[in-house]
Formats: C-alpha cells, sequence, structure tokens
C-alpha cells in the first residue's frame, strides 16, 4: 500500500526536475551575458543544423596574424525556417560580420542577434534581436 502512494510522488518529482532541466537549457541568460556584447567579422567554416539550436563557426584572423574559432549558438531550425532563413544562407568560406553577447564562461562562444552576409543581407536572429 505505501509502494502504491510513493508512486505518484516519485513520478511528480522526477517530472518537475525534468521541467526545470529544460527550463534551464532553455536559458539564453544563464548562459550568455547581455552587458558583453561582442562583433566579430570574419570567415564562415562550419554550420551545425540541428536542433536543438543551430550553431555557425566564424574564423577570425586576430591582429598579431593568428586565427581564433568563434562558436555561435542561434535558434532551432524550424524558427529560422520561418523567418526564411535556411542552412544554404550559410555559404562556408563566405566573411560574415556576426554581433551577438558573449559566453558568460569567457569562451569565444556567442549568442546571435544578427548575421550580415557578404551581400549585404542582415538577419536578425529569434534568439536576441529578432525576437
Amino acid at each position: 500500500m505505501t509502494r502504491n502512494r510513493l508512486l505518484p510522488l516519485v513520478v511528480g518529482v522526477a517530472l518537475l526536475a525534468a521541467a526545470t532541466l529544460v527550463s534551464a537549457h532553455h536559458s539564453e541568460i544563464a548562459e550568455f551575458d547581455p552587458a558583453k556584447p561582442v562583433k566579430v567579422s570574419g570567415t564562415l567554416k562550419n554550420v551545425e543544423w540541428q536542433n536543438p539550436h543551430v550553431w555557425f563557426y566564424v574564423e577570425v584572423k586576430e591582429p598579431d596574424g593568428s586565427l581564433t574559432t568563434w562558436g555561435f549558438s542561434t535558434a532551432p531550425p524550424g524558427a529560422l525556417l520561418r523567418r526564411g532563413v535556411t542552412k544554404a544562407n550559410f555559404k562556408l568560406g563566405e566573411v560574415v560580420l556576426v554581433e551577438g553577447a558573449r559566453a558568460r564562461d569567457g569562451s569565444t562562444n556567442a549568442s546571435t542577434r544578427s548575421v550580415t552576409f557578404a551581400d549585404g543581407r542582415n538577419v536578425l536572429t529569434p534568439t536576441e534581436g529578432g525576437r
């Protein structure tokens, strides 16, 4: 009898824990700091067009000649598609200008507010500036 009473409690706690994890995962403010804006211009090197978020990587030539790779998180593919943005928009080797908010951990990762492509097209992403 005690086992039957505990089962709903255990299931409830498990669901609450899962909801908390999902909420934490989608907390843009927890991972990126809007008070630390970044503006990066470089060569598009890779695009990971997959859920839960599209990531793309830009290689930046530093003043000393070294190369730094920045990773940019943006919205899920479906949200970008609804704005008319497809993977084909991200042409590897193209120079892009990306604005976003730097990762709180100080790494060279950032959220994406906007992407300006070489032909002048500008895309505001749903993660930040394009809400």
